[in-house]
């Protein structure tokens, strides 16, 4: 699989972008970041979207994207909440138009709304995925995504601090994980269900005694007025535990 990271931070600034990554160039996983970064021909590519949640810097960049291409019918997956936020408060004829639905200058709707339950894997795009409960706000969702050549990566999307209860039903290469706040911030990561590096630290202890190795660990998420302090840190969690952790940057390439 190949892993490009659109946008891997909590806020957006000039030389920052909200949280989006594409796998094999079609996949999209989350949207904070998608049209901005991307051609046109790069977007005709995405066959599918996931949404994680329904936050606003998760989801921004779906209206632009459709916009780009109402010439076909994208397929965007997500919990039955984050779904409910779309139509409800984006897509609501308001802010947006109804892209649901048909229109007078649309044969067809330009977006098809397809709910995801935890636990209940399903085949999107040519990729297993395996949808697992998040502790975040209600119906967040992280997810176990399988390539055709049994390559696995799990993303947590924004994470609340116990992961440990999911970590027996994936077996990653690679995780992709939210950490938000340096440590001096764990009680304001763990009120708005975030992880810090003490906390990361703590789950990924838990991951290597429960699956008896440790994946490659990625970084995204990560609020840039303390990203210099998150790495400084990062880099003890990385040494003590023996984990090769890294933090993403913008435009990055990983493969799996």
């Amino acid at each position: 699989m190949r892993i490009k990271f659109l946008g891997v931070h909590h806020e957006e600034s000039k030389n920052t972008r909200l949280v989006c990554f594409l796998i094999d160039n079609i996949l999209a996983i989350d949207a904070g970041n998608l049209a901005s970064e991307l051609t046109f021909s790069e977007q005709e590519k995405i066959k599918a979207i996931l949404l994680s949640h329904g936050h606003y810097d998760h989801i921004r960049g779906v209206p632009s994207f459709i916009f780009n291409n109402q010439g076909r019918s994208t397929k965007v997956y997500a919990s039955k909440q984050t779904l409910k936020i779309l139509t409800s408060h984006l897509f609501d004829g308001v802010i947006y138009p109804k892209f649901t639905e048909k229109t007078p200058f649309l044969k067809k709707p330009p977006i098809q709304l397809k709910s995801l339950k935890p636990f209940s894997p399903l085949n999107i795009s040519g990729y297993h995925v395996l949808p697992l409960p998040i502790n975040h706000i209600n119906g967040s969702l992280g997810f176990e995504i399988t390539s055709k050549n049994n390559k696995k990566i799990f993303y947590t999307g924004d994470s609340g601090a116990n992961l440990s209860s999911l970590w027996e039903h994936i077996s990653p290469a690679l995780l992709i994980v939210d950490v938000t706040f340096p440590n001096r911030m764990i009680t304001i990561a763990k009120n708005s269900s975030h992880l810090c590096p003490k906390t990361l630290k703590k789950n990924l202890r838990e991951f290597h005694r429960i699956k008896g190795y440790c994946p490659e660990v990625v970084l995204i998420h990560l609020s840039p007025k303390y990203e210099n302090e998150i790495r400084k840190e990062i880099k003890k969690v990385s040494k003590e535990l023996r984990f090769s952790i890294g933090i993403a940057c913008e435009g990055e390439i990983f493969h799996v």
